[in-house]
């Protein structure tokens, strides 16, 4: 039996194959690395591919699908002005970065996998 989409997520977060995609908030959040995601995962060949996509916005839209909802990272600001701009010059590298959190997706909880259903 082909693995649903929370299945093979599962699969690629647990497995040390990929870099551009990992457990974050201590396991309860998903983090991807949106260039590398795009290379590494969605940018192989139809025989490797573990996703019918190669297209990310098809891998969010799964995401939204099975109820994971977009975390944003909020960042403090420094006062000084050379501290801000090296501040922002990381938040825009991290900007690459998506998180997406499902209540039923968590690492610590893999028994609750089966209640993460598509809408």
């Amino acid at each position: 039996l082909p693995l649903c989409f929370p299945e093979k997520l599962w699969k690629m977060l647990e497995s040390d194959q990929f870099q551009s995609i990992w457990w974050s908030e201590g396991g309860k959040c998903v983090a991807i690395n949106k260039d590398l995601f795009e290379v590494e995962v969605l940018g192989r060949g139809v025989c490797q591919r573990v996703f019918n996509t190669q297209h990310i916005r098809s891998v969010i839209r799964q995401l939204n699908l099975y109820g994971f909802t977009k975390v944003q990272q909020n960042f403090q600001r420094s006062a000084s002005l050379p501290e801000f701009l090296s501040e922002e010059a990381a938040a825009s590298a991290h900007s690459q970065i998506l998180y997406y959190y499902n209540p039923s997706f968590n690492r610590a909880h893999p028994w609750l996998l089966g209640t993460c259903k598509r809408r």
